[in-house]
């Protein structure tokens, strides 16, 4: 990685922090702008300098530094019930990355963050999704209708709001480099 990718990546470990203590509490799951954050990766970022922001994010709060939802920290958070969408949030975004990279000169650019993002959370939805039945104790249906189906609404909204600040964002970068 380059000056220039770290630098973006500390960004972004400040941003997906700051996005996740805009926290309201709704079960086990909390609702936060985490997700808006990491809508923005797939424009603003190669997948490499975005699985490292999400990896440093991650590392900081297994840490012990208050960075997740509700200022937690700590390993118990990522082995919580929630954890599994922490973890799929790494996961997600390389897949978004594979998937951004697939896409580019294909479709516009709109399109290709929102497709990317889309799995991203499909992937996050999924680990969160796992991890919640293992740790709670429940089956299939009621943890995705206390995990997913809250948040499905109010996630996608984000994804787009993300993705066009994000494409916003990619833009203003490109012409700042020249």
């Amino acid at each position: 990685m380059n000056v220039r990718q770290i630098a973006r990546a500390g960004v972004f470990v400040a941003l997906l922090t700051v996005a996740s203590w805009v926290s309201v509490p709704l079960g086990p799951v909390p609702f936060t702008l985490q997700t808006m954050a990491l809508a923005l990766l797939p424009a603003v970022l190669d997948a490499t300098t975005a699985c490292a922001a999400v990896g440093v994010y991650l590392l900081l709060g297994a840490l012990g530094l208050p960075v997740f939802a509700g200022f937690g920290g700590g390993i118990v958070v990522i082995a919580g019930p929630t954890g599994g969408f922490l973890w799929g949030f790494l996961l997600g975004v390389a897949v978004a990355g594979v998937i951004a990279r697939a896409l580019a000169g294909r479709v516009r650019p709109f399109a290709r963050v929102l497709l990317a993002d889309i799995a991203m959370l499909a992937v996050a939805y999924a680990c969160g999704t796992a991890q919640l039945m293992i740790v709670a104790q429940l089956d299939l249906v009621p943890a995705l209708m206390l995990a997913v189906l809250p948040f499905v609404i109010p996630d996608a909204i984000k994804l787009v709001v993300g993705a066009r600040i994000g494409c916003m964002v990619e833009r203003s970068l490109k012409l700042a480099a020249r």
